[in-house]
């Protein structure tokens, strides 16, 4: 039996192809993989903004409540740092009080002779954060106290 030179060309060509599948298999493999670990960066990023908005809210309405007027609370879509981050945003909404658990706690310590007692008033918010560059989202239930004020039950 005698091969001629033509039949080995054609074994030659199915090998290339078949180490050209093999490699672009292996490239498309540490393609996809190395994109996986920019698109969790990109994530975990996003996060962190998000976060950082939540906790620029928390902030915010720490030093605005006003539980003589819970809807001047509320805030919408408001830019952490419009300069230099304007995609942060937060969103605080508006402080109602707890529909489960006490609405007041006592503060020891703060009682005065007379009876009175003293103690803080429960409020509940909703405070969330967001990027819109990242499209992350973050959201916290707060519970915040006020007082001291006088929680006495008695009749004067």
């Amino acid at each position: 039996m005698r091969f001629t030179a033509g039949s080995k060309n054609g074994f030659a060509l199915i090998a290339a192809i078949l180490v050209n599948w093999v490699l672009m298999s292996v490239g498309l493999l540490v393609f996809a993989i190395s994109t996986q670990d920019v698109r969790i960066s990109s994530r975990l990023v996003g996060e962190k903004k998000a976060f950082s908005a939540v906790e620029g809210g928390i902030h915010q309405f720490i030093r605005s409540f006003n539980p003589a007027d819970l809807p001047s609370s509320a805030v919408s879509n408001v830019a952490i740092d419009p300069s230099h981050d304007p995609a942060s945003r937060y969103t605080i909404g508006t402080p109602s009080r707890p529909t489960t658990g006490p609405a007041t706690v006592p503060l020891f310590g703060y009682a005065i002779a007379g009876g009175q007692q003293w103690g803080q008033e429960i409020f509940d918010v909703e405070v969330t954060g967001a990027n819109t560059r990242y499209n992350s989202m973050t959201r916290v239930s707060l519970g915040a106290g006020y007082g001291p004020v006088e929680i006495t039950t008695a009749y004067r």
